[in-house]
Parts: structure tokens; C-alpha cells; sequence
């Protein structure tokens, strides 16, 4: 097929559009862009003409069809965008915002629309150009959540089709957060996404060959295998990301730190008794959990040292863990004794109401 029939095809589709919105909705197109292969320059005989249909109103959407041309074997599909679509691709909530980003404009029906959209481009531009920042960081974050949710499906699958079919939705979306973590959005679609993945800085190494060993999966094991070291890989890239991004932590205050024994105290250390003399492991384990987390929460934003409660559990010895777990808060108190505070205590109830009511 000669280039020249290619462009004639396109122009023909590109013209029925324009009639089309003409005879049915006057005022709903905006303007017509092209993007994907053929702004890209990577088409070939059978590929698609690639549209971004901007409508103005909900009339705009007869101009929408998907069809197939019989005497080249290929389809289309005419999808209408909306001005809202692309304002939400204009946030960087993804990085397929190739149909805002790099459509070559072929009709605009009034400059104001252009400029509309030159406006909406400069916007993520300039978001691009900016160093990763934290709110960077939990965008791909997201997406690496979804791969793990998909992973997780694929673990609980039980034959070869069902794990590929959730493997797909791992790769999708390990793809989106390698390259929202890179700032990067995809210019050529899913032919040439590793190619570009490649391109980028922050990814794990080895990349293309985790795919290949995903897509070249004959048997359950080994794809489950191969999924899991995509998201070990790509996790540890993400940690190291995270690191950076973080929030700088204040160095520990005694307001920063007022209350925050006496709630571990008040919360779980009983409990981890009570968990002792009942011999109850789920007890023991999830108030070491939350103990865990306020360590987390604490340290995240407050120079504190690092505390891995998990480290002193023994489910074969509670009354082990239990001693072990006073330990920690006793560890923890030099935290409050650098910074000067002392822990709210009273020898009864009575002492206590005095203070606090300060009769």
C-alpha cells in the first residue's frame, strides 16, 4: 500500500467527521488532532488512523463510531474526547496522555479551542519538568498498588489462562508506575512501551528480560515466579524513590512526643499479657502490629530511632515476647528522656483527678 493511499484514507475519515458534525451538531466539534502512528511517524500498511474528536457538548457524541474497512482488512474506531477528559489526563493521574500531549491539530473550528488546549499542554509540561515530589511519588505509588492487587489475584488463580489474564493487569500497571515514577508518559503506545521503559532512569534492571520470562511462561510455576520477581524488583526501585521524596523529619521535641508512651502503655502492653496467660497468638501478634505501626507513624515524621517490634516475637514463648515487648517501651523512654519529658504517671486515680482537674 502506497503512503499516498495511507494519507488519502486518513483525510477521507478525517473529512467525513467534519461533514458529519456539520449536518448533526454544528457547535459540538471543537477540533480534530491526530496522534498515535501517524503523529509519530511509526505507521505501517495496517495501522489505524489514531483521533483525538474534541466535543464540546454531549451532541458531539453521534460523531463517535467504530468500523471496519473491508478491502484493507483493517478497523477503526472514532472515539469523541470531551473537555473534562482533558482536563483529568492534565493532572498526570497516568501516563497514557499521548491524545492530549501530542496530537498534530488538522481542523479547529475557532482559535480559542487551540489555545485552550496549548494551555492544558503547557500545564503538564511544566508538571513534568519539575523534580519528582511526593505527591509524584503516591501517583505511581497507586499504580504499583494495583500491580500488587492483580499479583495477588494471579497467586489465587487456579489454571494457567486465569494467571495470564491477571499477569496482563501486572504488567499494565507496572508499566504506568515505572513511567509515572520517571515523570515519563508513553509517546508510542504498547508496541513500543519497553522500548521506551528502557529509555528511563528509575526502573529495575534486568526489566526487559522479567517481561520476556512473563510472556514466555509455559506453565503455572514458573509464571507465578516470574510475576513475583517483577514486583520484587520494581518495589525495590520504588523504596529507593521513597526515600528520596520523604519529607525531611523534625528532630524529636517534647511536644512531638508528649503522650505517645503513655498510649503504646495504655494500648497493647496489657494485652500482651492478657495474650500470655491465654496463650493467645492472634492477640500477641496484632498488638505487636499496632504497636509496630505507631513506631511508623511516629518516625515518619519525627527523628526517632528505628523499631522492629516483630524482631523480639516468639509464638512458641508469649511469655518471652511479653518481657521483650516491656523492653521496647523501655527502650522507647530514652526518646522521651533526650527530649525532657517526663511520662504522665500517678500513684492512683485520686492523684490524678487532682492533677487534671487542678484542685
Amino acid at each position: 500500500m502506497r503512503m499516498r493511499d495511507l494519507h488519502l484514507r486518513n483525510q477521507k475519515i478525517i473529512e467525513a467527521i467534519m461533514e458529519r458534525a456539520a449536518r448533526v451538531c454544528p457547535e459540538s466539534l471543537a477540533l480534530i488532532g491526530i496522534y498515535g502512528s501517524f503523529a509519530t511517524g511509526d505507521f505501517h500498511e495496517q495501522s489505524d488512523l489514531d483521533l483525538l474528536v474534541l466535543i464540546n457538548d454531549d451532541r458531539g457524541w453521534q460523531l463517535g463510531c467504530t468500523f471496519i474497512q473491508e478491502d484493507w482488512d483493517i478497523g477503526h474506531d472514532i472515539y469523541c474526547t470531551t473537555w473534562d477528559n482533558l482536563q483529568e489526563d492534565a493532572l498526570y493521574n497516568s501516563p497514557h496522555i499521548s491524545k492530549l500531549m501530542d496530537s498534530r491539530i488538522v481542523y479547529c473550528a475557532d482559535p480559542k479551542y487551540s489555545d485552550r488546549l496549548t494551555k492544558l499542554r503547557n500545564g503538564v509540561k511544566e508538571r513534568l519538568r519539575l523534580p519528582l515530589t511526593r505527591e509524584d511519588y503516591v501517583k505511581a505509588e497507586n499504580m504499583m498498588k494495583e500491580a500488587e492487587h492483580f499479583w495477588l489475584l494471579a497467586t489465587l488463580a487456579d489454571n494457567l489462562a486465569e494467571i495470564r489474564a491477571q499477569a496482563g493487569n501486572v504488567v499494565y500497571y507496572v508499566e504506568n508506575a515505572i513511567a509515572m515514577l520517571n515523570k515519563e508518559y508513553f509517546h508510542y503506545g504498547t508496541r513500543r512501551a519497553c522500548e521506551e521503559l528502557e529509555q528511563m532512569e528509575r526502573k529495575p534492571e534486568g526489566l526487559k528480560e522479567m517481561m520476556e520470562n512473563i510472556m514466555g511462561a509455559d506453565c503455572a510455576e514458573k509464571l507465578i515466579h516470574s510475576l513475583a520477581v517483577l514486583i520484587r524488583e520494581t518495589t525495590r526501585v520504588f523504596l529507593k524513590a521513597e526515600a528520596e521524596t520523604r519529607r525531611s523529619r523534625i528532630p524529636a521535641t517534647a511536644d512531638a512526643l508528649r503522650g505517645t508512651y503513655e498510649e503504646m502503655f495504655s494500648n497493647w502492653r496489657n494485652k500482651m499479657y492478657a495474650a500470655c496467660d491465654e496463650n493467645d497468638r492472634h492477640l500477641a501478634f496484632m498488638s505487636m502490629g499496632s504497636l509496630q505501626a505507631m513506631f511508623s507513624e511516629v518516625g515518619e515524621e519525627t527523628e526517632i530511632a528505628d523499631y522492629n517490634v516483630f524482631e523480639v516475637y516468639n509464638p512458641h514463648d508469649l511469655a518471652e515476647t511479653a518481657r521483650a515487648f516491656d523492653g521496647i517501651l523501655d527502650r522507647y523512654l530514652l526518646e522521651y528522656r533526650k527530649v525532657g519529658l517526663p511520662v504522665r504517671q500517678y500513684p492512683d486515680i485520686d492523684a490524678f483527678a487532682a492533677d487534671y482537674t487542678g484542685s
